[in-house]
């Protein structure tokens, strides 16, 4: 017990630096706080909408081209009613004006920045410099387009979806365990192949002894 708790504080001592990491390694900044759920309210919206859209296409299998048309009927209904009445002075609130639905720029700049830093992770991956990092998305991608044959596409975005948003924040919340459990596993691993290497294989005639023998 006095072994597992001392091992434990070492992890607690290096969990924050490796949780900073982590969250670099995804960006950081909206998309790493969606991730992470530092903002519950806004990632739980999301994926809650990520839900409803699922759910309409395909359980409910509602029409895409009925479904667009029907939000844009609805928008147009809502700010035609909240013009008219704005203007008869019923309600003090008044209907959005076009500068404010106008997407701003820095929205653009940041879907822009975010399409830049995955091609750049693209292109490092694919140079080979980490080959462990290079294999893991080469076996992922794999696996994927294996997955993809069972599922349909929008089925398949929105596994992925929810994965990004639970299994890091998961991760997160239970680092010092998991890290904990890997290390312990690794090293139970290591033990286990040196006895088999020193009790089965060691012991196993090498063809050089048999050949002196024999002249």
């Amino acid at each position: 017990m006095a072994v597992f708790g001392y091992e434990m504080d070492e992890h607690r001592a290096s969990s924050s630096r490796r949780r900073r990491s982590l969250y670099h390694n995804l960006g950081g900044g909206r998309f790493a706080d969606i991730i992470f759920w530092k903002n519950k309210k806004q990632s739980g919206t999301i994926l809650a909408v990520f839900t409803l859209i699922w759910f309409l296409f395909e359980v409910v299998e509602y029409p895409f081209i009925t479904f667009i048309c029907q939000i844009l009927l609805l928008f147009i209904f809502i700010f035609l009613i909240w013009s008219y009445i704005g203007s008869s002075k019923l309600i003090q609130s008044k209907p959005p004006s076009i500068n404010d639905l106008r997407i701003s720029e820095s929205t653009w700049r940041f879907l822009f920045n975010k399409i830049n830093w995955f091609i750049i992770k693209l292109y490092d991956i694919s140079s080979g410099k980490d080959f462990r990092l290079l294999f893991l998305a080469v076996v992922s991608l794999w696996i994927l387009s294996v997955v993809g044959n069972y599922f349909s596409s929008l089925t398949l975005l929105y596994i992925v979806f929810v994965g990004l948003e639970t299994i890091p924040m998961l991760y997160e919340q239970y680092e010092e365990e998991l890290t904990y459990a890997a290390s312990k596993s690794g090293r139970d691993m290591k033990k286990l192949l040196n006895k088999f290497n020193s009790k089965v294989i060691n012991k196993i005639p090498k063809a050089q002894a048999k050949t002196r023998r024999t002249m």
